[in-house]
């Protein structure tokens, strides 16, 4: 009998401190000599203000931050990705996500704001380059940054994973996507209403409020649970010992659920209590 053709689905993963331990802002600036708290400050100003899709502060400085826009070059964005600090495992998760297992394959997307050339950089020989999309920018003669072809942020994300749907002729329930903050709410609030699986890689909780399942590890590896619960079904110890037939072990592995309260009186603490007659 022939073998039956496998589940196909989209493994889409965030980059910053999703596949990585840093931020590719703060790297760049400490890069070009610019103060991480400058760029700090900078960045969390627009995202007050609302003035980018959230994710998309460093495109924006550097198309128009004076300093930014006369320190970088596109060599620099290489630089970033040969130096930013990656989270163990990432081969091998894309590895085991492109072979397939129990009937199912996955195929492994990157899909983030970071300028496109640190994520090449720094997955160079593990994730295929047509298999990322970040914020692509023109460039002049000199390396000097012209303009924005396209931010992967926010909507700009969502607009990427519809792109892909319809490249593979599938439906948002065989999407799994994976990250860790602001900038991916709203891929992950379509997917939730689309029948996808949307993991949270921490603890934030703009995201993990939303995200169907929280994952907390150093190993990009420890998405592969959520994934195979979920999708494939299976139970714990089937999932341990696939980890360990990969080489790998699961030492600890505790589920808590998290409440996220702010208490505060409801009275202010100078006005009288009413009176009940």
């Amino acid at each position: 009998m022939a073998d039956k053709p496998l589940k196909r689905y989209i493994f889409a993963s965030d980059f910053d401190q999703t596949l990585t331990f840093n931020d590719s802002g703060y790297v760049l600036a400490e890069l070009v000599g610019i103060p991480t708290a400058e760029f700090e400050r900078k960045a969390k100003g627009m995202a007050k203000i609302n003035l980018v899709q959230q994710g998309a502060e460093l495109a924006y400085l550097l198309l128009h931050d004076p300093e930014f826009k006369a320190k970088v070059r596109k060599e620099h964005l290489y630089e970033v990705g040969k130096r930013i600090r990656l989270k163990g495992d990432i081969k091998l998760l894309y590895q085991i996500l492109e072979k397939g297992m129990d009937g199912f394959a996955f195929d492994f997307y990157v899909l983030s704001a970071a300028p496109v050339e640190v994520i090449h950089s720094a997955l160079e020989g593990i994730v295929p380059q047509d298999h990322i999309y970040g914020t692509e920018f023109r460039y002049k003669p000199s390396g000097e940054i012209d303009s924005i072809i396209r931010a992967t942020a926010g909507y700009g994300k969502v607009a990427v994973l519809n792109q892909l749907l319809a490249e593979h002729v599938t439906g948002p329930d065989h999407v799994i996507y994976s990250g860790d903050g602001s900038s991916d709410i709203h891929v992950m609030l379509q997917l939730n209403a689309r029948d996808g699986l949307t993991i949270a890689v921490s603890e934030s909780p703009h995201i993990s409020q939303i995200a169907k399942r929280t994952v907390l590890s150093t190993s990009a590896l420890a998405v592969l649970a959520p994934i195979l619960e979920e999708i494939a079904g299976w139970q714990h110890a089937r999932i341990r010992n696939f980890f360990e037939a990969n080489g790998m072990l699961i030492q600890e592995w505790e589920r808590v659920r998290t409440d996220w309260l702010t208490v505060r009186p409801a009275i202010p603490e100078d006005s009288e209590p009413m009176s009940v007659a």
